[in-house]
This record gives C-alpha cells, structure tokens and sequence, in this order.
C-alpha cells in the first residue's frame, strides 16, 4: 500500500459495507485517524487488522466520515486522476444520451466515482456544484480540466444547500471560469426547445433527470387530455404536446416559472392558450377541479429533505395522490414521482397504493421509472436512488 496517505481504522466488523462496494463509511465506523487530519484529506481506510481497503476523502465533523475514490490503495489523487475519471463520465454520456440533446448531467458524484461533485452541461456552458470537503480541495483541478475537456463558454457554479451544510462548507455562488452565462440559455432535449436560468432555477435550472420520463409520457399522450402538476417550466407538457395531447393543462405556484413553461410550449409550435399554464397550490387546484383526465403527472419537489421529515412527507405524498386518483378517468393513467432520499421505492409504493386504496380505486404497475442514463449511480449506493416514479393504469 502506498504510504503516500495516512490512515483510517475501521473498528472490527465495521469493513463488511465497503468491501461489499457501498461508498461510505460512518462516523461510528471509525476507531481511529493517524495524525491531526482535516476535514476533505485523503486517507487510506484499513480494516481493524491493518488490511488496506481503499482511499477516499476523510470528514471528522461529518456524518459520513469516508467517502470512496477507489479501491486502488496505491494511488495518486492528483491532476491526472481527476482527468481520467472526467474523461471517462464524458465517454458514457456520448454513448447514451439521445440525438438532438444538448443538456445533460455530465457528472453525477458517486455515480461517476467523484463524490460531492455534480456536473451538468447546458449548451455551451457548465453549471458546477460542490457538495463535499474533499471535492472542494480539489475544485481548482476539476474546473482547469473540464475548461479543457469540454471548452465551454463558462462554467458557472452553485455551491449550496443541505449537503455544504452537512459538511461545514459555506455557499458559494458565481463564475467559476470563463464568461457568466446569460440569463437564460436555450438548449435542446431530443429536438424539443427549452429555455433554461442556471443561474437561479431550480436545480442547476432544470429537471434533467427526467428526460426519459417525458418520452414516456410523450407516447401515452395521443389524444389525451393532460394534466400537469408541479410542471415548473412546463417539460412534460411540451413532451405530451408532441405526443399529440388533446389538452395539457399545467399547474405550478410559481410564476416565474410558469412565463418560461410558456415560452417552452410556444417556441416548439404549441399554443399556450391550447395548452394552459396555470397558477395554482397543486394541493388546492386537485380538490377543486371537477375534469376528468386521461394522463396526470405528479412530479413534486422533495416532500422529506431529512429523516424527520419522512412521517409529513408520507402524508403530502399520500394526499396529492389520492386527488389525484380521483380527477382520472376510469382506465387512465398516472404517472407519480418522488425525489426525496428518505423515501425509498417500497415506502413510496405503499404510501401510493394507501392513496388509491382511500379513493376507491386499484391500479397496475405498468413500469418503475427513475432518471436517466446520464445520471448513474453506484450499485452498491441505495442511497443514490433518490428519484422513484411509478408508471400505474388506474381502475376502480
């Protein structure tokens, strides 16, 4: 093993996870550090018996004390490594996005082997986000060699939220590299034109992960009359738009949001006026309506964002669903999100078929949907499988 990087010391029996090729290590896993080791160094985690395992970066005021780079314990972490795990997520996404795509994670963290880093490409420019310790000492490296790589107009980052803060990181926003992009950028997904903000959407400015999905509800859309909810800038409505809907009527508080969904529908050729978009409280707006729809959507934001939040998120989850249920024709179809890590694909399962139980309703699984190719993730990281969607034909 290489003595180029101090050492971890897993307490017995505490190895069995990582060897088993999940990417963490907890903070109660640890027995003890060599030396005075600060939070993002790099470390050679060794069993309790002093067997190397593996290097990753090293948190002491975290939760997640370890977090995995490779299992090659004779390693380098410098320039070259970074350039050859960034050359090798852009080698995958050239082979499975779509044509007429020009937006795309192009780095999904532990999906790619580079955790705390999330990289998405919207035409000629990057939005950049941060999440870890280890990833922010390394982050002049990461942006010199993705200027070069992908030779972007700009790189834009978004170093925020929840996961800065679970690892004692300040925010940090701004022009990483290059010229600041403008307002809004207008990019393709499979020959569709969406107008994106990177620098204040949601996201890094748009729901990427998603694609996928709206092919899906692009070809059941023949015909039907559609309803969207938490459409944001209106995606899935150009989508089923395209697949030849009848109607779609998107609904989404804010109206920001709603000026681009708009903009979307009417820059592909599809009236908005045909189209509605529409300001509303999803929660209030699904009581109320008296239509009846042959394809809903249900794609909200993160309901639970901690632990605590799992027993409110259920009950919104199961509320949105129920009315749901209720506003679609018999036989129709409903396609139903969540992108919270604590609601995993069986509780959210359950928490759906409870909604439909309590409508009088039954369903069959047409299909599990989560997100897209560009956004793999490590198969032995549930916690990476943060997106669940349920594809359900929906009966009395």
């Amino acid at each position: 093993m290489s003595e180029k990087y101090p050492r971890i010391f897993l307490k017995p029996g505490r190895d069995a996870s990582l060897s088993r090729g999940h990417p963490w290590v907890f903070s109660g896993a640890v027995a003890g550090a060599e030396g005075q080791l600060e939070p993002g160094d790099i470390v050679a985690a060794v069993t309790h018996e002093r067997k190397p395992l593996a290097l990753g970066f090293y948190n002491p005021t975290s939760d997640i004390a370890f977090r995995l780079l490779t299992a090659d314990t004779t390693a380098a972490i410098d320039y070259t490594f970074w350039q050859k795990r960034i050359r090798e997520a852009m080698s995958l996404r050239e082979k499975v996005l779509p044509e007429g795509t020009t937006a795309y994670r192009l780095i999904n963290a532990e999906g790619d082997w580079m955790p705390g880093l999330i990289v998405d490409r919207y035409a000629n420019y990057l939005a950049l986000s941060v999440e870890t310790a280890g990833m922010e000492k390394h982050r002049e490296n990461v942006v010199k060699i993705l200027s070069e790589e992908m030779q972007p107009k700009g790189i834009y980052e978004r170093s925020e939220g929840r996961a800065r803060q679970l690892e004692s990181l300040d925010e940090h926003t701004g022009i990483a590299c290059g010229e600041r992009p403008p307002e809004a950028i207008e990019i393709t997904e499979d020959h569709l034109h969406f107008k994106v903000d990177i620098i204040s959407g949601q996201k890094t400015g748009f729901f990427l992960d998603q694609r996928t999905n709206r092919k899906i509800a692009e070809r059941l859309s023949d015909q039907a009359n559609v309803l969207n909810c938490f459409s944001y800038t209106g995606a899935f409505s150009v989508y089923c738009a395209r697949g030849g809907a009848r109607r779609v009527i998107s609904v989404e508080s804010s109206e920001a949001a709603n000026e681009i969904a708009r903009w979307n529908l009417e820059r592909n050729g599809f009236s908005s006026d045909q189209h509605p978009v529409v300001r509303a409280d999803v929660f209030k707006y699904l009581r109320e309506t008296n239509e009846v729809f042959d394809l809903i959507i249900l794609d909200p934001p993160a309901f639970a964002r901690a632990k605590k939040d799992v027993t409110k998120a259920s009950r919104g989850y199961k509320d949105i669903n129920l009315q749901a249920a209720r506003a679609l024709r018999e036989g129709g179809i409903l396609a139903t999100f969540s992108c919270s890590n604590y609601i995993g694909e069986t509780l959210f399962e359950k928490i759906v078929l409870g909604a439909l139980r309590d409508a009088g309703k039954s369903a069959r699984l047409l299909q599990t949907m989560g997100p897209g190719p560009d956004h793999p993730t490590n198969l032995g990281h549930p916690e990476g499988h943060y997106l669940t969607g349920l594809l359900l034909n929906v009966t009395t």
